[in-house]
């Protein structure tokens, strides 16, 4: 489970550095919201986007090497990443569920043990 979530990250990432290389490049890429409490301007969301995207890229790789620091900033980047896309909401509604959810299962895989469970010791 932790190697997928490793490539899980490692693709989202990516997907993400592409999504805000569309914010950032072209305004009317992303539509337009209305009155919303979070309302950045879409080159402002692009290089939210662009920036988290390569950091996630980053911890995914760490995770896909065995890195020990990678499995915990891959919890809390995948909860950065969550909190974003929820944000991110009305701009690419299908997309940042699509996100959400992978951030979710990224985060449950991450935090599930991988090693067997130890047998209770034996009175003698």
């Amino acid at each position: 489970m932790t190697l997928f979530a490793g490539v899980l990250m490692l693709v989202n990432g990516v997907l993400g550095m592409l999504q805000g290389v569309a914010g950032i490049a072209e305004d009317d890429v992303y539509g337009r919201v209305g009155e919303y409490v979070f309302e950045f301007s879409v080159s402002a969301w692009g290089w939210i986007h662009l920036v988290l995207g390569l950091v996630v890229a980053a911890v995914g790789a760490g995770i896909l090497s065995g890195a020990a620091w990678a499995k915990a900033s891959g919890v809390a980047l995948a909860s950065f990443a969550l909190i974003a896309n929820f944000i991110w909401l009305p701009y690419q509604p299908v997309w940042a569920i699509v996100s959400i959810a992978i951030a979710v299962f990224v985060i449950w895989a991450l935090c599930t043990e991988d090693t067997p469970p130890v047998a209770p010791p034996t009175r003698h």
